[in-house]
């Protein structure tokens, strides 16, 4: 058993996450981790034991993944079913909201409060926050809107939270919440994954993406750049500036 214990946590911390992975257990595609356990300030979880990753598992985790997103969500924005306390990525709050358009949650609940943070925090300098705004009307417009139903996301699906075990991948720690699966996809391929064009090619196989996908993983990357702009330091403002960058300058692209 593996306990996470902090009396310090904020309200419904380890509670968010519990629901968070019973959300995306019941949705019968990648496994979570149980949870044996939870109440205010700790959480206490099944061990998993740790082994290789290999390309089999990987390409089964592309396909159980899509299978994950497509149990979907009641809206853009919406929490684990059953819960309606305080959500948070990391240890960082994460809004929740109900948004029947993915172009007006994203900028408004993913990216712009993150971006104020960084901001105020010397994280994001003041020319970057205003491309950082210039992407987000842009977004709001609903140029990259695509009639994608919301998605059961896992919302910090980086490869820490990947574990690989003897029965294949198992998921932890969560940020889950309704959103465009591509997202999800754009945070592995941020931070890398073992096997990544392995998992990426399942994916597509399993639930094809819609052309052009790769051309819009800077634009699903700007909430987990926002997010970690906020405490991981300036690299990471000026990375989530050349992302809304690179939003700008491939609509400007399309447009031409």
């Amino acid at each position: 058993m593996f306990t996470k214990q902090n009396a310090d946590a904020p309200e419904g911390f380890f509670e968010a996450e519990a629901a968070g992975l019973a959300w995306l257990s019941a949705a019968g595609g990648v496994p979570c981790v149980d949870v044996v356990r939870v109440e205010p300030g700790l959480i206490e979880l099944a061990e998993l034991r740790e082994t290789r990753p290999s390309r089999e598992a990987a390409r089964r985790f592309g396909e159980l993944l899509a299978r994950t997103h497509a149990a979907g969500a009641p809206a853009f924005g919406a929490p684990p079913a059953g819960w309606d306390g305080p959500c948070y990525i990391g240890r960082r709050s994460m809004p929740v909201g109900e948004y029947d358009s993915w172009s007006e949650f994203y900028p408004r609940e993913r990216v712009r409060p993150y971006a104020e943070q960084a901001v105020a925090r010397g994280n994001l300098s003041a020319d970057g926050f205003q491309t950082v705004v210039r992407a987000c009307d842009l977004i709001r417009s609903g140029i990259f809107d695509d009639g994608e139903p919301p998605a059961r996301l896992h919302g910090d699906l980086w490869s820490g939270n990947v574990m690989w075990t003897g029965h294949g991948v198992v998921l932890i720690d969560p940020a889950a919440h309704g959103g465009h699966r591509e997202t999800d996809l754009a945070m592995l391929v941020l931070f890398g994954a073992p096997f990544l064009d392995d998992i990426l090619a399942a994916y597509d196989q399993a639930a094809p993406l819609k052309p052009g996908w790769h051309s819009r993983v800077p634009l699903h990357q700007l909430f987990p750049l926002a997010v970690h702009a906020v405490g991981h330091g300036p690299s990471y403002g000026a990375e989530l500036e050349r992302a809304a960058e690179a939003v700008l300058r491939g609509a400007s692209g399309e447009a031409r």
